[in-house]
């Protein structure tokens, strides 16, 4: 039986992370707006469509990711220094331990960082086009964190073991190193490409991080169920900001942050392959790109109107709000339906280890 003090744990630390980030908003959207660190849009020769669509978008404050990212960091280190001076109860609080939350941690805010940087030479206006760091040069990015981390699993941590669902758990040697790299770098792409309407992708990572707290909770990784449950906390925060019409979005330093780290609490987890039902909405946004950019270089024609999808039905007339809600919806059952697979898999392999 799960203890009740944990999940009282996660509840409440969940809340702090709200309260926390939502505090501190207005002082970091001053900062924005003083310093004009807005966005600036793809141009309208490049592409047409989406500029009429988003024009009115244009000048609105980039980098609001800072807001989760800084957030869950101030708190670990936080709750960490209180545990280590023993304060009763709020150093029972401290989540920060090597073997669950450290590299998760970690790569957030070294992926944040980077995704920062890309960020502001968007709004520099610096980079191919204007538009920041290349695709090609961002996954090369995403391959250097990737590799770091599948670095830390299989040398420090000495883990191979992949879980196949319904299947057994199998010790795949130096194998893993390549798969992590591939989980890593399709999440952080996959969760880029959701980032594009206001809210969309706070709301779908919402979705899928609480369904990875679930897990981790009957796991009994406690300590990684609480880092997922703060995250949550503050991405409900900056979504309260985020909400069309968008006080400000997300960013490479929120989108690729969040993703890196959802990725490695997957295989943290051993439940890599229940990612794609969990993120199913980030799957469909990746492969319709995907799609995109390989019928223009082969076919020379257009699948969808826009890519990512979420353009596409922008761009047949429907509100963005619309748009958003109906993800989000779909969202909430493939997170569900993620953790009903993960528990039928419980019950039948004995779950992953």
């Amino acid at each position: 039986m799960i203890d009740p003090g944990v999940i009282g744990k996660i509840l409440l630390l969940t809340t702090i992370s709200f309260i926390v980030a939502i505090t501190w908003t207005p002082f970091l959207t001053h900062i924005l707006y003083k310093y004009k660190i807005g966005k600036s849009l793809r141009s309208k020769k490049q592409a047409p469509i989406f500029h009429k669509m988003h024009e009115k978008k244009a000048g609105t404050p980039t980098m609001g990711g800072i807001l989760i990212w800084l957030t869950v960091f101030v708190l670990a280190v936080v709750f960490l220094a209180l545990s280590q001076f023993e304060v009763p109860f709020l150093g029972e609080m401290n989540f920060l331990t090597r073997g669950q939350t450290l590299l998760p941690l970690g790569a957030l805010v070294a992926s944040g960082l980077i995704g920062m940087i890309d960020d502001l030479l968007n709004v520099r206006g610096i980079g191919r086009n204007g538009g920041g760091i290349h695709i090609r040069h961002r996954l090369a990015l995403y391959s250097v964190i990737a590799i770091t981390g599948a670095w830390w699993f299989y040398d420090k941590l000495d883990w191979d073991l992949f879980h196949v669902p319904f299947v057994d758990s199998f010790n795949i040697g130096w194998w893993y190193i390549p798969l992590f790299i591939l989980v890593i770098v399709g999440t952080s792409f996959s969760v880029n490409q959701t980032d594009g309407l206001d809210g969309l992708a706070g709301g779908t990572l919402v979705s899928s991080f609480s369904a990875f707290a679930v897990i981790a909770l009957f796991q009994e990784r406690y300590e990684l169920a609480v880092f997922c449950g703060v995250i949550v906390g503050a991405l409900l925060a900056f979504l309260w900001f985020n909400i069309y019409p968008a006080r400000f979005f997300m960013g490479d330093t929120g989108a690729m942050s969040l993703g890196v780290t959802l990725a490695i609490v997957a295989m943290l987890t051993n439940t890599a392959l229940f990612l794609p039902i969990i993120g199913f909405v980030f799957v469909v946004e990746a492969v319709s790109t995907i799609i995109q950019i390989l019928s223009k270089k082969i076919l020379k024609r257009k699948v969808f109107k826009v890519a990512p999808i979420h353009h596409h039905f922008e761009a047949k007339g429907w509100p963005e709000p619309k748009v958003v809600m109906r993800f989000w919806v779909i969202s909430w059952i493939a997170a569900a339906l993620g953790i009903v697979l993960f528990l039928l898999d419980i019950s039948v392999t004995g779950g992953a280890i």
